[in-house]
């Protein structure tokens, strides 16, 4: 477990976190969704028929779920703050340009706290905008996880839906994404770029994550996978 303390700017995170800006589309579209079936729901059960109570009843539901989508998504997220807090510091790494954008490639432990073994798997995420760093295969974009489960009670040893979020949404300060690159060992960065072509591989693999060999792990993350003698 490896925490990046920083000052975030909140002002900038909100203007180019795109985690943050998918927590606002999801809600936008929370909200249209309700907007529709609560209408469709009220039209079923004006037109008081046996069947049209039952259609309408199930369009009411939909609609109150989607509501509840809408306001838990937020809670769920934390504040820009929390999230960054939260997560542990990952090396990511510019895997492929894309016409928009480009593909990032990460290394993140996904095993949930109390489990021993460490559980490394490469990801992607594609990402519109990276300011301080320089949109270029290879690229380093030192990054914190964000993990988490798809419910609520989920069992198993390791978090179902994983991403990286990168420290240049939290700051514009280049001292501060200079500090974190250093932060992360020059093992990590080399296995990742040993993997870079891997990146298309990973997208389709299964949750879009793919284990890495224990033995192929740098030397400091190796041994803290390996049993104690």
């Amino acid at each position: 477990m490896r925490r990046f303390q920083f000052p975030v700017d909140v002002a900038h995170a909100k203007s180019v976190n795109e985690t943050f800006t998918e927590l606002r589309r999801l809600r936008a579209s929370a909200a249209l969704t309700a907007a529709i079936l609560t209408a469709l729901g009220v039209w079923f059960i004006w037109i008081a028929t046996p069947w049209s109570y039952i259609l309408g009843a199930v369009f009411c539901i939909g609609a109150a779920t989607s509501l509840w989508v809408m306001l838990w998504a937020p809670r769920k997220m934390g504040s820009i703050e929390a999230q960054y807090a939260a997560g542990d510091l990952v090396p990511a790494m510019v895997a492929e340009k894309l016409p928009s954008g480009a593909l990032l490639l990460a290394l993140v432990d996904i095993a949930k706290p109390g489990v021993e073994e460490p559980h490394y798997v490469l990801i992607t995420r594609v990402v519109r905008a990276l300011p301080g760093h320089a949109m270029e295969r290879g690229a380093k974009v030192p990054s914190v996880s964000v993990l988490a489960d798809r419910g609520t009670n989920t069992g198993g040893r390791t978090w179902q839906l994983v991403s990286a979020m990168p420290i240049a949404w939290g700051t514009p300060d280049a001292m501060v994404l200079a500090r974190a690159t250093d932060e992360i060992t020059e093992g990590e960065w080399a296995l990742l770029h040993a993997n870079i072509g891997l990146s298309e591989k990973v997208r389709k693999a299964k949750n879009q994550q793919l284990l890495i060999d224990p033995a192929d792990l740098p030397d400091d993350l190796r041994r803290a996978t390996e049993e104690p003698q």
